[in-house]
C-alpha cells in the first residue's frame, strides 16, 4: 500500500510575519522557512502507518521553488522513502497545487492521500478538498485519529459539535487536524540518512498542468493594532459600556 504525503514550505511558526513595503504580500527575505506544521503532522501519520505494516512506502511530494528540497528532505528524515519536487517559481494557488497533486495521484497510484489539513501562510483550507473532487475519491477532514485496515479507513474527525466517525474504502483523501499526532524529534542520523533517499524533480509542464494564478491579490496589510484594555469596578459597568462604547450587545 503506497501513501502519498504533500508538504509545503512555509515561514516557520515561530517567526514573526511581516508584510513588505510595496503592500504585495509577506516579506520572506532572510526569514527561516520550515515545512508547513499540519503537513508534518501528515508525514507523522504516514510513517506510524508504515510502522504498523499497514503501508509499504510514503511518497512526499512538494510543489514550489527548488528550496522546497529541504523540506522534502525534512520529511524523509521523519521517515518517507522518497520525494518529488515539483518545481515552478510561478505563485502556487490551491486549486493550481490541487491539479499537480491529481496529475501525481494518477501516475502513482496511492491508496491513501494524507496532507495537512490548510497550510498556516495562507489559511486556505482547500487543497484536500479540491483534490478530492477532481480525483473523485472520498475524503475525510480535520482527523484526529486515522485507522487502515481491510481496504477501509476508519477517520475521526473534528467537527463543531464533537467527533465524528467516518469510514471510507481506500483510495481516499484525509486531512490532519492539530490532534492527530505529535511528529517525532528529527535525529542527525536520520538527516544524514535523507540526504540519500530518491528525489525526483518534474515541472508543471511535464504533468500537463497549467500552473497560471486565478485570483490576484490587491493588497496585503498588516491588521490594525490592538487599544489598550480597561479595568472595570464591577460588571454593570462592564455591561454599561459593552453596550454603549462597543456596541456588541
Amino acid at each position: 500500500m503506497k501513501v502519498l504525503v504533500p508538504v509545503k514550505r512555509v515561514v516557520d511558526y515561530n517567526v514573526k510575519v511581516r508584510v513588505n513595503s510595496d503592500n504585495t504580500g509577506v516579506d520572506i527575505a532572510n526569514v527561516k522557512m520550515s515545512m508547513n506544521p499540519f503537513d508534518e503532522i501528515a508525514v507523522e501519520e504516514a510513517v506510524r502507518l508504515k510502522e504498523k505494516g499497514v503501508v509499504t512506502e510514503v511518497i512526499a511530494v512538494s510543489c514550489g521553488v527548488d528550496k522546497c528540497q529541504e523540506t522534502l528532505r525534512t520529511a524523509m528524515a521523519i521517515g518517507a522513502d522518497r520525494g518529488i519536487l515539483v518545481e515552478t517559481d510561478a505563485e502556487l494557488q490551491p486549486l493550481a497545487v490541487a491539479k499537480l497533486l491529481k496529475a501525481l495521484v494518477d501516475k502513482e497510484q496511492p491508496s491513501l492521500i494524507i496532507l495537512g489539513k490548510q497550510a498556516i501562510d495562507d489559511d486556505s483550507n482547500q487543497t484536500g478538498q479540491m483534490l478530492a473532487a477532481l480525483c473523485d475519491l472520498p475524503q475525510a477532514t480535520f482527523a484526529s485519529k486515522v485507522e487502515v485496515a481491510d481496504g477501509k479507513a476508519s477517520v475521526t474527525r473534528e467537527v463543531d459539535g464533537g467527533l465524528e466517525t467516518v469510514q471510507l474504502s481506500l483510495p481516499a483523501v484525509v486531512t490532519t487536524d492539530l490532534r492527530l499526532n505529535e511528529p517525532r524529534y528529527v535525529t542527525l542520523p536520520n538527516i544524514m540518512k535523507a540526504k540519500k533517499k530518491q528525489l525526483d524533480t518534474v515541472k508543471p509542464a511535464d504533468l500537463g498542468v497549467d500552473v497560471a494564478p486565478r485570483i490576484k491579490t490587491l493588497k496585503v496589510v498588516e491588521p490594525a493594532k490592538r487599544s489598550a484594555g480597561i479595568k472595570v469596578p464591577d460588571v454593570a459597568t462592564l455591561v454599561e459600556k459593552l453596550k454603549n462604547e462597543a456596541k456588541v450587545i
